[in-house]
């Protein structure tokens, strides 16, 4: 039987053929940068796709070629994941959140042949085009009526880049493991990396984020997430896979998220715990009812219990996941069981506090000694290092041996973040292994302090971090945003955690104030760091 049968490659372009072909109907849509609803159907966005890939051919596109973009959510950025990979290049989605000098040292690491940009970033690019040293051409991602004057050199029209190509591609015979898309780690501690995926990887992870989140054929998907932002956590394949509609935002606000609900009847959303926030802190006047059950993957840092409860109350249902760039984004989930539906709402939401168990595409899953690699016992005390390995964990870092090497030491992928493993083989995060707050020689999660704070009704957001302190070593500073129209003061926020955790673990100082973030959401808690050293 061996000699009958006939491996063919997992290559993420088969999955929005396949859409094309059997459901070329489903729509997607986006809203323009001049607020314009655009509608298309995958039929089209098919034909489209390879007319870019035939376009970027003419171009001289090479296999291994990284094509960058800085781009928000739109259908164009959607094609952009399927062409270039399609042709054996390399999609680079850049965050446009970075500030010029980061993206012109990620544009020129990763020696980008061609950029393409959304019109709302040219002046962001005109600033620092003449630094960016391996750009061949730049691609305004607008028809041609729309062009505007540029000092860029050597600019396209995207869609008369598009005109003219021939509708049909002879795709080439690839192997799967060939680099699909590159994106580059957040780099808070220095010059970031670029993590390199091949499309077996995207491929499975695509299918693992169906799988575990039970997603059924066409689902509303609203774009709350960045394309931009981790390959999208390889959605922009999932939903393709199963022809979803995709419904993508010009801005996450909360207004427009619940006209999406409204209108559109999203089934399915993706994001960060500030998107949790942004839909909880809605105005009367920009809710809206909604008749459908809207789930919700959210990942980065742990959803606190008490918000889990409130998007309960709001008709949402989250799943937590956890994930790093380098395993393609969402890898472990906290998969629900039925039987704990006839918990009480607070034990059901600290059980989705927790981070899970592996996705059935992902090999190995473990909590570990970091310097042995001994697992730690399921006992959900002992703490140790969370390790991952197999299908969806990156090929490496772009022309970083030695940290592909250091990452890799053991045959195991190391995560750096720390947690305990539980009876039941769910994970639980306790802290990033520099988050850890060492007071008095006691171990101090800041998530375990920052899930009490979050329990407070004026708390909007909080981080906890280590204050450098005489007696103690370190003591826990805790970070507040207040809801808006809420009041509180320090004394009482600490009586507050003294009241609901052990007392060396309440926070020492109190400051108040709004807290830096990254472009995707995450509290930059290095800059705390800072701040707290200051006081």
């Amino acid at each position: 039987m061996r000699g009958l049968m006939m491996e063919t490659p997992l290559l993420v372009t088969s999955l929005v053929r396949h859409a094309a072909i059997n459901h070329g109907g489903r729509e997607i849509v986006s809203r323009m940068h001049d607020g314009a609803i655009h509608r298309t159907d995958y039929a089209a966005t098919y034909a489209r796709i390879q007319c870019l890939a035939n376009a970027l051919r003419r171009l001289g596109v090479a296999e291994g070629d990284r094509i960058a973009t800085i781009a928000w959510n739109s259908y164009r950025h959607f094609e952009i994941y399927f062409a270039a990979p399609g042709i054996g290049a390399v999609c680079h989605t850049i965050n446009p959140r970075l500030f010029g000098e980061q993206i012109v040292y990620i544009a020129n690491h990763a020696e980008d042949r061609l950029l393409f940009l959304d019109l709302s970033f040219l002046p962001l690019v005109e600033g620092i085009a003449d630094r960016l040293t391996g750009i061949k051409g730049f691609v305004l991602m607008c028809a041609e009526d729309e062009m505007p004057e540029t000092t860029l050199a050597n600019v396209m029209c995207y869609e008369s880049l598009l005109a003219g190509e021939p509708d049909s591609i002879d795709w080439p015979e690839l192997d799967e493991r060939t680099a699909s898309s590159l994106c580059y780690t957040s780099g808070t501690t220095g010059n970031p990396k670029g993590v390199v995926y091949h499309h077996r990887g995207a491929y499975l992870n695509a299918l693992g984020n169906i799988q575990v989140w039970g997603m059924g054929p066409h689902p509303v998907y609203l774009w709350t997430l960045p394309m931009f932002h981790c390959n999208g956590w390889c959605f922009p394949w999932a939903v393709g896979a199963l022809a979803g509609t995709n419904i993508c935002l010009r801005k996450v606000e909360a207004g427009a998220i619940y006209a999406a609900f409204a209108e559109h009847g999203v089934t399915h959303l993706c994001g960060a715990p500030i998107v949790m926030q942004t839909i909880l802190g809605a105005r009367e006047d920009e809710r809206r009812p909604f008749d459908q059950q809207v789930r919700m993957m959210t990942a980065a840092a742990p959803p606190p219990a008490a918000v889990l409860a409130a998007m309960a109350e709001q008709g949402i249902e989250v799943t937590h996941v956890y994930g790093l760039t380098e395993v393609y984004g969402p890898a472990v989930v906290c998969a629900w069981h039925r039987e704990w539906d006839a918990l009480p709402g607070d034990q059901q939401a600290a059980l989705k506090a927790r981070q899970g168990v592996k996705y059935p595409v992902l090999e190995g899953l473990m909590v570990a000694d970091p310097k042995t690699l001994e697992p730690v016992p399921k006992d959900g005390a002992t703490m140790g290092e969370v390790f991952l390995r197999g299908n969806i964990v990156m090929k490496g870092y772009l022309k970083n041996p030695s940290a592909t090497k250091a990452a890799f030491d053991g045959g195991w992928f190391h995560s750096g973040d720390l947690g305990v493993w539980h009876a039941d083989g769910y994970i639980e995060l306790k802290d990033r292994s520099k988050d850890i707050i060492i007071s008095g020689g006691e171990n101090i999660s800041s998530i375990e302090v920052e899930g009490v704070l979050y329990r407070h009704p004026a708390v909007a957001a909080a981080a906890v971090v280590a204050k450098p302190d005489r007696k103690w070593g370190e003591t826990p500073c805790a970070f507040i945003e207040v809801k808006p129209g809420a009041e509180a003061e320090a004394a009482e926020i600490i009586a507050f955690c003294r009241d609901n955790m052990a007392h060396f673990k309440a926070p020492k100082h109190v400051v108040f104030g709004p807290l830096p973030k990254t472009s995707t959401g995450k509290i930059q808690k290095y800059v705390l760091r800072e701040r707290a050293k200051e006081i």
